[in-house]
């Protein structure tokens, strides 16, 4: 990829590729990630099926022990507080945002 190119110039900006085009900060993972994400709850791990973002497996569990929690072991409200913690996640993302305001009315997760 040539440092003058429009692609560079994302990469240089923070932009990614693919599935991981974020501007949000990129974290190193330790271990291994699918071992890590074969032991989190079911309901969980449907949740994450359907995330916007890419969640590390410890990262997921220590927020869905929080809002589990909070919600007294209602995994429904649980999953609900999940959607909403990550939609403000989103929220500090510029690209991410750009994205969902130019979707029609409605057509983004509540």
């Amino acid at each position: 990829m040539a440092h003058g190119s429009a692609a560079g110039r994302m990469m240089r900006r923070g932009y990614r590729q693919g599935n991981t085009r974020s501007t949000l900060k990129r974290r190193v993972r330790q271990g291994d990630p699918m071992a890590a994400y074969d032991r989190l709850p079911p309901a969980l791990r449907a949740w994450l099926a359907q995330a916007a973002l890419p969640w590390s497996a410890p990262s997921a569990l220590r927020l869905w022990q929080r809002f589990l929690h909070a919600t007294g072991g209602d995994i429904d409200a649980a999953q609900k507080q999940l959607t909403r913690h990550e939609r403000q996640v989103l929220e500090r993302d510029r690209f991410h945002m750009a994205k969902l305001q130019s979707q029609p009315t409605g057509a983004g997760r509540a």
